[in-house]
């Protein structure tokens, strides 16, 4: 059974760091493209970032949000079938449950996209 699973969540003051994982068990996803998304109360679940498998693409892309570029840094170690999420300069807005998510599809920043998803992992930002 494929598990994905996150943690790394918690509460900071803005301004402050935390450092998302997402281990993936079941199935090796070295060849899959990894995402985080996340979502606020009463808001849609949002793209944040991927990064693409530089096995199976001709470079490891790395995509962000806008929102998150500069402050984010997606990473990942295939041979942990594990991916990161770095975030530093954290804002209220940041707030929200963060999910990872795998897929072998082309798009990387549609829901729509990804075959498996974690359960979440609440970020709290306080002002």
């Amino acid at each position: 059974q494929v598990q994905l699973v996150e943690s790394g969540g918690g509460l900071v003051q803005a301004g402050g760091s935390l450092r998302l994982s997402c281990a993936a068990s079941g199935r090796t996803f070295s060849g899959h493209s990894l995402g985080w998304f996340r979502q606020a109360p009463g808001k849609e679940r949002e793209f944040v970032a991927a990064i693409r498998s530089a096995i199976r693409w001709t470079s490891g892309t790395i995509d962000y949000a806008d929102s998150v570029k500069g402050r984010f840094t997606i990473s990942r170690d295939n041979a942990k079938n594990t991916v990161y999420l770095q975030m530093n300069s954290l804002k209220p807005e940041d707030t929200a449950v963060y999910y990872c998510a795998a897929t072998n599809r082309v798009g990387i920043r549609q829901l729509g996209s990804y075959d498996y998803w974690g359960q979440g992992t609440q970020v709290t930002v306080s002002s």
